[in-house]
């Protein structure tokens, strides 16, 4: 959601809070601001809409050694200058920038209006700063405990104070925060990209810890105080990743990556015998033998990864698998124990729905394992045990090589699963191991050899697309139609097939585009007959198919209806190349109905809170 980026250091403060703006562009947003300590006052600047607008603002006008930066998605209050961060207390002292929401902003709201305090934005962050006013009598980081105890909700939050401008003051409860550690220098950030040309060391905070930061020394603690000593880590993502390098977006750019997150997720997973290599999780054969059934909790595009390994595990482990929805996870009373291995799939880590699943798993005893994109994200450091994708920084609010990422992490789950419990022999393992690693070189030739842009020009107009497919091929298309209503606005919705006659079928006319995954594997007859039905109703179709499969061409209209061709793979690996026209059709459409691609409106890279 939000994103935060505090500086305390030798460098121009502008430069660097509009710099780490700038990288946390995609975490989406409607305005923004800056605060700078210097020549004893705090200065603030904000402005409605893009950050290029507060730029202009700034241009060289605000000078210090240390300040804070934000981009508002907004939650309480509409797009606004005076809703934007930072946020000022009644004395003009304190200024605050913060991601999440305070639940209890309106009683707190009331109680500090009845005593005096004065109001002037909508914003449930404006209430935090006047809790710190209340507190603050002249120590900042006491008056940052002492309203911890007072704030309910999810958040993070910096805080800036006049009486001391080298010092900065953050907190998180249940919102990502994490410290960047340089030289004579210090940042504070939502996200590691803010601070990655930079430095690469960082601290990442738990829930109800503060940060003391000031240029050269940053202290951690508890809520009550007390020191907490760890260890950095180190970011092994490069700063050029986070750069476009000639692509047009970050989205195009990082489709065009999946091949090698892919290879890199694959790296070492397999002995030249076939055994699948888990050994870096914790896992071991114990865990898996006594396993009764899995369940996944995932969110959105990870959910739909969810849904795929439902069918790779029970095909080849043969135990039960459950998907849930991780925001509906907990409402429902789950039955799960130590049977039940819980496996939550988040991009960022930081994901609040599957986060408090994982915490509901570890309270009724479940092993739970995490399958996240991010070193240091609170999954990695809440589960048990961590698989880590090796997708590096993606940068697009629609996630697509993240999602081919976690598929590979869940496949060679499926296959270590199942050879622990003795259902695949190694040498069958190393078949699907292999194939799945010769998947990456025809994923590069679907990605560099399509020509979709004519296609998605057909689709621009439309109003509605319903996208179609059957067993592993089922959850993408839900992918394909998530992607095409994030970034392109157009309605989109991802069905069974074989459902298409018990309610969407009833849509269909020669308006309606049919989007269908009929490649050449179980169940095209089945597919095969829907399409004829969509068809007999005038829809236009959009046909993902296999090479040198003929039995479609018929239903073809030339000029109307189009056929993508994709190589012939095995079943398994079938939906990582499936999902890549489905992800460049959305993008060509967005691009070409002049959609914001990597920032599209009202959505947020990472979803932190409910």
């Amino acid at each position: 959601m939000c994103g935060i980026i505090g500086y305390v250091g030798r460098r121009a403060t502008t430069d660097v809070l509009l710099s780490g703006l700038s990288r946390l562009e995609y975490r989406g947003y409607d305005s923004a601001g800056v605060a700078v300590a210097g020549d004893g006052a705090l200065q603030v600047m904000r402005a409605e809409g893009k950050l290029e607008n507060l730029r202009q603002r700034v241009n060289g006008h605000l000078v210090g050694s240390s300040g804070l930066g934000h981009t508002r998605w907004a939650t309480h209050g509409r797009p606004s200058e005076l809703n934007a961060h930072p946020h000022r207390d009644c004395t003009g002292r304190l200024v605050i920038v913060h991601n999440g929401i305070v639940e209890n902003h309106v009683q707190l709201r009331e109680r500090l209006g009845a005593n005096g305090h004065v109001f002037v934005s909508e914003t449930d962050t404006e209430v935090i700063a006047h809790v710190l006013e209340h507190h603050y009598t002249g120590d900042l980081v006491a008056a940052v405990r002492s309203a911890l105890g007072e704030l309910e909700g999810v958040f993070a939050f910096a805080v800036l104070t006049v009486g001391e401008p080298e010092l900065i003051v953050a907190a998180r409860r249940g919102a990502p925060l994490v410290i960047g550690l340089g030289e004579d220098e210090a940042f504070v950030a939502s996200d590691v990209p803010a601070f990655l040309n930079y430095t690469r060391d960082a601290l990442f905070l738990e829930d109800d810890e503060l940060a003391v930061v000031r240029r050269g020394d940053v202290r951690i603690m508890d809520h009550s105080g007390q020191e907490r000593r760890r260890a950095s880590t180190r970011i092994q993502w490069d700063p050029i990743q986070v750069e476009k390098q000639g692509y047009r977006h970050f989205m195009l750019k990082e489709i065009h990556e999946q091949p090698r997150a892919l290879r890199q997720t694959m790296a070492g997973r397999c002995s030249p015998a076939g055994r699948i290599d888990l050994d870096d999780l914790g896992l071991d054969a114990a865990l898996a033998e006594s396993l009764r059934r899995v369940t996944i909790v995932a969110c959105g595009t990870s959910w739909h990864a969810g849904l795929v390994a439902k069918h790779l595990i029970e095909r080849l482990a043969r135990i039960p698998v459950e998907v849930d929805v991780a925001s509906e996870f907990r409402y429902r009373e789950p039955i799960i124990d130590d049977g039940t291995l819980v496996v939550g799939i988040t991009q960022s880590g930081e994901t609040a729905d599957t986060l408090a699943a994982l915490r509901l798993a570890k309270q009724q005893g479940a092993p739970t394992l995490a399958i996240v994109n991010v070193v240091g994200s609170m999954a990695s450091r809440l589960a048990d045990h961590v698989f880590y994708t090796q997708a590096g920084p993606e940068i697009g609010v629609a996630s697509t090589k993240a999602f081919t990422a976690q598929l590979v992490a869940l496949y060679l789950l499926a296959l270590w699963i199942a050879q622990q419990r003795g259902a695949l022999p190694e040498d069958q393992a190393r078949e699907r191991f292999d194939e799945l690693a010769r998947l990456g070189q025809q994923m590069d030739q679907v990605a560099n050899g399509l020509d979709l842009e004519g296609l998605a020009r057909d689709l621009v107009h439309a109003r509605s697309c319903l996208y179609l497919g059957r067993g592993l091929l089922h959850p993408i298309a839900l992918e394909g139609a998530l992607k095409l209503k994030e970034i392109s606005y157009i309605h989109a919705e991802g069905y069974a097939a074989g459902e298409m006659k018990h309610g969407p079928i009833a849509l269909i006319d020669d308006e309606m585009p049919v989007v269908a995954l009929a490649l050449d594997l179980p169940n095209f007859d089945k597919i095969a007959s829907n399409l004829q039905e969509a068809k007999a109703r005038g829809a236009r179709l959009v046909v993902v198919a296999t090479q040198g499969d003929t039995r479609l061409d018929s239903l073809i209209e030339p000029g109307r209806d189009h056929v993508v061709r994709l190589p012939r793979v095995g079943e398994h690996v079938a939906p990582l190349l499936a999902v890549l026209p489905l992800q460049l059709i959305s993008y060509h459409v967005a691009v070409a109905r002049g959609c914001d691609v990597d920032q599209p409106r009202n959505l947020a890279k990472s979803v932190t809170v409910e």
